[in-house]
Order: C-alpha cells, then sequence, then structure tokens
C-alpha cells in the first residue's frame, strides 16, 4: 500500500484484537495517528480475558509508520467515551476516521438456541456491546468529526446488507446486531451527507482473526493447516486488508458515492486494486453465496 494519509487523525473504538487492530495498523502504515481504544490492558482484562492488549495495537501502529495513542475505554459508560473525543480535541484539534468496531460478544450468543431459550441476560448484554457503544460513540465523536469536511465514519458489522437481508444470522441476537450495524450506517448517512461527511457499513469476509486462527489450532504462518478441518476456509483473509479497505475509503476524494452503503473488504479490494499482505484479493462474499453456501466444493480459483 503506498496510500498516505499523514495529518490524518482517526479514532479505532474496539482495536484491541481482529479487524480493529488491522485497521488501526494500516491506518498507522498510512502515516495517520491513530487513536486505539478497548478494555483490555496490560494491567486488566475485558471478559474476554485474551491476553492481546491496546497497549501491543497502539505500538503496533507506531512501528508500521504511524502514532499509536491507545486510551482505555468503555464504550458503554457515556463519560468515558465524552473524556476520549475532548482528549482527541485537546490533542489533535480534530477527528477525520471514526471506525466503530467495537463488539465484545463472541461469548454471549449461543448457536443453537432460540430466543425463547437463549440465556436472556448473555442477549441484552450482546445488543448493548454491539449497539448501544455504537450510538454512544458515535454521539460524542461527531461534533469534532464534523468540524473539517471529507469525515469519515466506518460502521463495522458481519455480512452486506443483501447477504444478511436474505439470511439468518447465527441466533437472534446475533442476527438483530449485525442488521442494526447496517441500519446506523444507513441512517448516519443520511445526517452526515448533508454536512459534508460520509458514514457507511464494511464487513470484511472470514477473518483469520486471533481467536480464529485460535479456534482452529493454527496460526497466520501455518493457517493452511486448518484446511484439512474445513476446506471453506481457503478464503479466509487477515485482518491487514480490511483495514486496506478503510485506509482506501478515507484517502477517496469521492468516498461520499460509498455515503449510507453497505461495502466487503473483498468488494472494496476490486473497486481500489489493494490486496492483502500475501498479495491476493479474496472476496468472501462473494465465494460464500456462489461456492460455500450452495455447498458447492471448497474451490477458491477465481475468488482470490
Amino acid at each position: 500500500m503506498t496510500t498516505r494519509l499523514d495529518g490524518t487523525v482517526a479514532l479505532v473504538a474496539g482495536a484491541t484484537r481482529g479487524a480493529g487492530r488491522g485497521i488501526a495498523v494500516e491506518l498507522g502504515a498510512a502515516g495517520a495517528t491513530v487513536y486505539v481504544t478497548g478494555r483490555t490492558t496490560r494491567q486488566r482484562r475485558s471478559e474476554y480475558d485474551r491476553p492481546e492488549t491496546i497497549e501491543e495495537t497502539a505500538e503496533l501502529v507506531t512501528a508500521a509508520g504511524g502514532t499509536g495513542i491507545a486510551v482505555p475505554t468503555d464504550h458503554l459508560v457515556a463519560a468515558e467515551v465524552q473524556a476520549l473525543v475532548e482528549r482527541i480535541d485537546a490533542e489533535q484539534g480534530q477527528l477525520n476516521v471514526l471506525v466503530n468496531d467495537i463488539w465484545g460478544g463472541e461469548n454471549l450468543f449461543a448457536w443453537d438456541a432460540p430466543l425463547w431459550e437463549h440465556d436472556l441476560d448473555n442477549g441484552l448484554r450482546l445488543l448493548r456491546l454491539g449497539v448501544e457503544t455504537h450510538a454512544i460513540t458515535s454521539h460524542y465523536a461527531m461534533p469534532l468529526l464534523l468540524q473539517k469536511p471529507g469525515g469519515l465514519v466506518v460502521e463495522m458489522t458481519d455480512g452486506t446488507a443483501d447477504y444478511n437481508r436474505d439470511n439468518y444470522r447465527v441466533s437472534f441476537f446475533y442476527d438483530l446486531v449485525k442488521a442494526s450495524v447496517l441500519r446506523m450506517a444507513f441512517g448516519l448517512g443520511h445526517e452526515l451527507g448533508p454536512r459534508g461527511a460520509t458514514a457507511l457499513a464494511l464487513t470484511p469476509g472470514w477473518l483469520r482473526s486471533e481467536m480464529m486462527l485460535e479456534h482452529y489450532g493454527v496460526e497466520e504462518s501455518n493457517w493452511r493447516d486448518a484446511l484439512t478441518t474445513e476446506p471453506h476456509f481457503g478464503i479466509s483473509e487477515t485482518p491487514r486488508f480490511v483495514g486496506r479497505a478503510v485506509v482506501a475509503l478515507a484517502a477517496d476524494p469521492d468516498v461520499a458515492r460509498w455515503n449510507g452503503a453497505s461495502v466487503s473488504s473483498g468488494g472494496l479490494a476490486q473497486e481500489y486494486g489493494f490486496t492483502d499482505v500475501d498479495g491476493s484479493r479474496p472476496d468472501a462474499w462473494r465465494y460464500i453465496v456462489e461456492v460455500q453456501d450452495v455447498g458447492g466444493p471448497a474451490d477458491t480459483t477465481g475468488y482470490r
């Protein structure tokens, strides 16, 4: 990637691991100043109880060529989010890119339980973590982002609007969260567009996150070993791929054409020409529709 974002100030909310970390690092590689937030620090872990920390993410941003700044933040606590935005304003005087990647729900939804059998507290917690956090963050961040024209808000979700419209996603609560985030991007687009900014929903494909690699018992260096367990995993992508999608959007002077839209990392790669770190362009959502969901044999030919 040769795109430059020098002078750009970004907030990646929910950047401890996965897509958030990949996005933050790629923004850093393009020269941006990136504030990264999350609840897991070197001193305290969230209920995920995983080793990744926001300090590590900030260090990776800086090592990539940007400026990484870690700010521990619980995005369900309005006062913490307000303080975060006030700090960005005081230190930078601007906010050009907001990525709402807050999630925290992998351990809260049941794959096979219908609504009436699902743990209600877990389901409601999932809604708070996946929807309320995004609304709180945008509420406080929008006035700063709108101070300069050309601001960009990226709502991270799972699945495109077309795919999620026609397919039930995992469980009642999971499906509701992902649909809500898509609609938030659509609504923000209506509010931001006339004010000179852009909002959109972005989904990665099958993400080789830390948790997914761990699930298959592999590392990034040998991820293809997982194909013996799940052959369709061949369409998967690194978190850096969706990060490059965000960089391409942030650098596009005509980004307003995507206002209110639902886009994917694979689709944007075809539009902007960026690749994953291995030089491929995995188009996961097209593959899922045309190969995986119809029971076809695993074959990524023509899809990456």
